[in-house]
């Protein structure tokens, strides 16, 4: 098959699935779907939460037989012969299935078996990938014991164990953090060079389709628009500006100001301590009567994300996005949503901070304090201890020793007192799958304390402000959908302090977008937040960030101050200041081991 052959043609591609129930409509989750992608090449698909990503790739797998259509793949039509694509491809779902109590090499043996690959071929390939993916000193660990990233590399190597013609990639890099992001990057792209390997990858990051020879920005079950990243780049060019306010006013109240000119301004996002926004293509001018006195705007170029951002607004009712009045955040300062009062007294203190496990050192002496109001990020790479963190602080962990204040209480002597003052959002979907939308509410606010019409007026509140369909199976909610509910049932009690650990992890873009803009509006009216990531961009709406690795403290500061630690201007990204502070900090306790 030449590189310049197509791998995969779909033609008047539709999918649907049965409803819920009898009273409602079908569920279309691709919509005459039409694309060709070559062979040879790296391509993306990039689209919100049920754009038919997924979905299409099960297709191209020989998982589903598709409704109507046609799709061929690698020759052969799909829906009359999936035997011999899945004898082709490889597939590494959202999900891989690792086996936990298996070690790295039974994990690899155990896939081979499962594709009959000749033994006389296993050692070199099971050596190849092992290099590739930096595993070859942990053979005999059990997955299970692997740090996020680590799985997901054994995920791609086990994925690998045959050579495929074909590779399908379902959000590889969900969950993990930017160093291990950007070793699978290495190894994908080493494939994809030396094997002349086709790979499909779905992703919710544009910085990595911009690293793809094609994209493919579907909605709804259809192709919005393809192009290479360079093509979707230059159909947003003289759009793009970047505005910074003065020293007084935080970057996100700036945001908020142009995202009120919904004639004017398509998308507006912190960074640093400017705002970058794009103009929409019917009042593509620079609108400075709109423009806040005081602010400095200058064009900048454009990037992936604004290519996709501008095409979904569009898209969604002629330019309709969030808002404060579509969030329920009108910004009207009523006995129920103004700004809680101001205090001197952090909302938060950490001294000396030590968590352990047995022998193990989760968090080693780390120290910090959080003010009322604050939205302050804590990042790392997988298994640096931020959950752990997390979970002291919210009570659920006892520390092994130091200082902590929740809400003015210590939380040694007063964890239950503290955590009524708390909202909690884990990395995770904790409510009740089976249950509706209502009747997590309803539980979950009867475990605050809520009842009668002071639980009814919070839920009728929530329902509206993060636009959530009461009689909706929990468990069938897109993911952006799923992290809305848990942020609704975290804030029924109006908490003053509100964790948020990996809220927005495999949720896109534009849903990103909104849940941020519902995070600043909570900033605003004092809630303090206190968030982990593993989207580096998410840093630019914190007011401060501190960095872990190996359970201590590495930096601590704005995100400016972070940047200018690892020895970066204020226009480099957030991922490349994270990478080197973390690189520089192992560096040198390597040095130190060998010292020793």
């Amino acid at each position: 098959m030449t590189a310049s052959s197509t791998i995969v043609s779909a033609q008047q591609l539709f999918q649907t699935f049965p409803a819920e129930s009898k009273s409602m409509p079908e569920i279309r989750a691709l919509d005459g779907l039409n694309l060709e992608i070559k062979a040879g090449e790296l391509t993306a698909l990039v689209g919100p939460d049920g754009a038919g990503k997924t979905t299409f790739l099960r297709l191209v797998a020989g998982l589903y037989r598709a409704t109507s259509g046609q799709l061929n793949v690698l020759g052969f039509d799909v829906s009359k012969d999936p035997q011999s694509v899945q004898d082709r491809i490889s597939y590494m779902p959202q999900r891989f299935g690792l086996y936990e109590d298996l070690s790295v090499q039974e994990n690899l043996d155990l896939y081979a078996d499962l594709h009959g690959v000749p033994n006389e071929i296993r050692q070199q390939r099971f050596e190849r990938l092992l290099k590739i993916t930096d595993l070859q000193h942990f053979k005999q660990r059990p997955a299970g014991k692997l740090s996020g990233g680590m799985k997901q590399k054994l995920g791609l190597a086990c994925t690998l164990v045959r050579s495929p013609e074909l590779l399908l990639l379902d959000e590889p890099s969900v969950g993990v953090d930017p160093l291990s992001r950007r070793d699978l990057w290495i190894i994908i792209e080493q494939l994809v060079h030396e094997e002349n390997l086709s790979v499909i990858i779905s992703t919710s990051y544009m910085d990595e389709a911009e690293r793809c020879a094609q994209v493919y920005v579907m909605y709804e079950g259809k192709v919005l628009k393809q192009g290479t990243p360079a093509q979707l780049r230059e159909d947003v060019r003289g759009l793009t500006w970047e505005a910074v306010p003065p020293k007084e006013m935080k970057a996100r109240i700036l945001q908020a100001k142009l995202l009120e000119n919904t004639q004017y301004i398509a998308d507006a996002v912190p960074k640093g301590n400017s705002v970058r926004f794009m103009t929409t293509r019917q009042n593509p001018q620079l609108p400075h009567a709109e423009i806040p006195e005081g602010i400095t705007v200058q064009a900048r170029e454009p990037d992936m994300e604004d290519a996709f951002m501008l095409l979904l607004h569009e898209r969604q009712n002629g330019g309709q996005r969030y808002s404060a009045d579509n969030l329920g955040l009108n910004g009207q300062l009523t006995e129920e949503n103004k700004p809680l009062a101001p205090s001197s007294e952090p909302a938060i203190s950490v001294k000396e901070l030590v968590r352990k496990f047995g022998d193990f050192t989760a968090v080693a002496s780390t120290s910090f304090d959080v003010q009322r109001g604050e939205i302050f990020g804590l990042l790392g790479p997988n298994g640096a201890g931020k959950t752990t963190t997390f979970r002291v602080l919210c009570g659920l962990l006892p520390a092994s020793s130091g200082t902590l204040q929740v809400a003015g209480l210590n939380l040694r002597h007063a964890r239950a007192e503290a955590r009524a003052h708390i909202g909690y959002v884990s990395q995770k979907f904790a409510l009740y799958s089976n249950l509706t939308v209502l009747d997590n509410l309803k539980f979950f606010g009867g475990a605050y304390g809520l009842s009668g019409k002071r639980l009814k007026s919070q839920i009728d509140k929530a329902l509206l402000q993060f636009d959530l369909k009461p009689n909706a199976i929990s468990g069938d909610l897109p993911g952006g959908y799923k992290q809305r509910l848990s942020m609704a049932a975290a804030l029924l009690h109006e908490p003053e302090i509100i964790f948020l650990d990996e809220p927005t992890s495999g949720i896109d873009p534009l849903a990103r977008r909104s849940f941020w803009y519902t995070i600043g509006e909570l900033a605003n009216k004092g809630i303090t937040v206190i968030i982990t990531t593993h989207f580096m961009e998410e840093a630019e709406y914190c007011d401060r960030i501190a960095i872990q690795d190996a359970g201590k403290l590495l930096a601590l500061g704005a995100p400016n101050q972070v940047r200018q630690q690892a020895g970066m201007d204020h226009a480099s990204d957030m991922n490349s200041a994270f990478i080197a502070i973390v690189e520089q900090s192992r560096e040198s306790v390597l040095k130190q081991e060998q010292a020793v």
